[in-house]
């Protein structure tokens, strides 16, 4: 579809640019900048030497020339004295010559020192321009970590940090776990006082009300049968004897008579 590449590009680019905005730290930023001035201000530097180093040069150069200049009029006079007319001419020319080259190195120099004022200009601007920069630099350094610290302070006290957040859940945990605590011990205070727990005692000897009951009335059950036994034991012997009726034992002799 047409623009979908365009529409791509621009949401990749706002992609990019949100993440590199998330990791840019502004210290790191401004000190980068501040490096890269300062190389600019090192090539103007270099550059004024540069210009200089070559004026120095032509100024050699211009300082040989006029000594050659002087020394070709010298010997042109001396030829010229000597009779020797053409001599004289070939030095009065190379003077001449000697002099056109010296009119060039002085308009080179003029140049040369005209370069060499406007970078020393330009390195005093960027001097001052940097010199600004770095106080602006270490100004919003601090402004940045005043504001990096207050905003740590004010997450640490409202608890909207990641790891305040993390603390808070743990805080409300234990806060939860606590009060399911606190439930469950007075729920046993509850059922220790109502006497739930006399019953879970009687539980766990293997009874209970109606095991109780039931045992009740099997005892009394098979004491009835052992009273009916015994009264029909008694009613077929006769009359009890009489040292049943003082509680002696029936096979106990007495004291009147002796076997």
């Amino acid at each position: 579809m047409p623009g979908m590449g365009g529409r791509m590009s621009t949401v990749i680019k706002a992609k990019i640019n949100k993440m590199l905005d998330k990791a840019e730290d502004p210290s790191e930023t401004l000190e980068y900048s501040y490096a890269k001035q300062m190389e600019l201000l090192q090539n103007v530097k270099k550059g004024i030497a540069d210009v200089v180093t070559a004026k120095k040069r032509l100024q050699l150069q211009q300082q040989k020339l006029e000594q050659q200049v002087v020394k070709l009029d010298t010997q042109a006079r001396q030829a010229l004295s000597a009779g020797k007319e053409d001599l004289a001419r070939t030095a009065l020319e190379r003077k001449q010559f000697a002099q056109t080259e010296l009119q060039t190195l002085d308009q080179q120099v003029v140049e040369l020192e005209s370069q060499q004022q406007g970078l020393i200009d330009k390195e005093q601007k960027l001097r001052s321009k940097l010199e600004q920069f770095r106080t602006k630099k270490e100004v919003i350094k601090a402004q940045y970590s005043a504001a990096e610290a207050q905003v740590k302070i004010s997450e640490a006290a409202t608890g909207v940090g990641e790891e305040m957040a993390d603390v808070g859940m743990a805080m409300q945990r234990a806060m939860d776990k606590t009060e399911n605590m606190r439930a469950r011990a007075g729920a046993m205070d509850e059922l220790e006082a109502s006497g739930a727990f006399d019953d879970n005692l009687t539980l766990t000897a293997g009874q209970d009300d109606i095991d109780r009951q039931l045992h009740e009335l099997t005892s009394g059950s098979q004491v009835d049968d052992d009273l009916a036994k015994m009264k029909a034991e008694l009613g077929e012997g006769g009359a009890p004897s009489p040292a049943l009726e003082q509680g002696k034992p029936a096979d106990q002799p007495t004291q009147g008579g002796q076997q």
